[in-house]
């Protein structure tokens, strides 16, 4: 009897040790999902969270349009759900009305989903995108200009406050245009542009509920939207607080608190640990279900584009012809 507690005392302690070297052995979920270059030739869906899932049928919008331009092109997170890729052709064109010259995107989502081999934690699930405060040129980036050159931060060196030098009118009303899509459920801005939102938007303000303050995100705004219909297995996030969030949750970013060092900077980030076990179940099946033929096949986009792409269209169908047209405290809810 008592060397049957023994074993069992035993098998107590080497059963978790078994599981944490078999977790290690198996590949990281970046490492898999950030090796695919084309996406899942199947039906749209997100999987998941925005941070923890993955993205099947992907579309990947055009390197250049009549009103964007990609940037970071190696990257190869051109990618989104269709709704996404649809908002964004969306947006460029009739930013122009507000006196905004043109998009430069930056990352949307990987071929099909998932987490990164760097940068963000989201991203994953085809429902996030970023794009520069920096307003395209009136001419095409090269391509070493599209990996190299920056997007200029709007806040002041040295504060958190927006720098006047460099905020027009049009970055408040491109911001408003993308908050009044009713598929935008959340904008995230550097806290020193949400309180400069604050402190000048009169009239309509019922819009500054979607644009909510959050690390970094001072020389481009992240654009998120909701779970799309036929995605049954992908995970909302909370609605946002009512009101226009120029409160206390707005004061808590100035504080010292938010701002602190990182005590423990060396710990592994999510993505660094993330197996695919980890994911929704239906992330294995989204790895391996086959390519279409061609990137040329699921990229929409482009000097001769199609104005509007239903949210249902078939991921790996070719275009149709176009026509010319780290947070270690409490902190508010983004």
């Amino acid at each position: 009897m008592r060397s049957l507690r023994y074993l069992a005392v035993l098998g107590g302690l080497l059963l978790p040790l078994i599981a944490g070297y078999a977790a290690a052995a198996e590949p990281l979920a970046k490492t898999l999902f950030g090796s695919k270059t084309l996406p899942s030739a199947t039906a749209p869906q997100s999987f998941g969270f925005y941070s923890k899932g993955c993205l099947a049928g992907g579309v990947a919008i055009a390197v250049d349009g009549p009103h964007w331009q990609a940037m970071r092109v190696s990257r190869n997170r051109r990618w989104g759900h269709p709704a996404m890729i649809t908002l964004l052709e969306k947006l460029s064109r009739e930013a122009a009305q507000d006196g905004w010259p043109g998009l430069l995107l930056g990352d949307i989502s990987q071929p099909r989903g998932g987490p990164m081999l760097t940068g963000h934690a989201s991203h994953q699930i085809g429902l996030d995108a970023d794009i520069w405060f920096t307003p395209m040129p009136n001419r095409r980036f090269t391509t070493n200009e599209r990996e190299n050159v920056g997007a200029r931060s709007l806040i002041k060196d040295g504060s958190l406050n927006v720098d006047d030098r460099l905020w027009t009118p049009a970055h408040a009303a491109l911001l408003k245009r993308a908050a009044g899509y009713g598929e935008v459920e959340r904008i995230l801005v550097h806290p020193g542009i949400k309180k400069k939102l604050c402190d000048t938007v009169t009239g309509d303000r019922a819009w500054l509920e979607k644009v909510r303050p959050f690390w970094g995100h001072d020389s481009h705004f992240h654009i998120r939207i909701g779970c799309q219909p036929g995605s049954d297995g992908c995970k909302p996030q909370r609605d946002t607080t009512p009101g226009d969030g120029c409160d206390g949750s707005l004061a808590w970013w100035f504080t010292e608190e938010p701002w602190r060092p990182n005590k423990n900077p060396d710990a592994p980030k999510a993505r660094d640990i993330m197996t695919l076990a980890s994911l929704p179940r239906a992330c294995r099946q989204v790895l391996e279900a086959p390519s279409p033929v061609s990137e040329a096949a699921v990229t929409v986009g482009g000097p001769r584009y199609v104005a509007t792409m239903p949210a249902t269209a078939n991921a790996f169908l070719p275009t149709p012809p176009g026509r010319e047209i780290p947070v270690p405290w409490p902190r508010p809810d983004p």
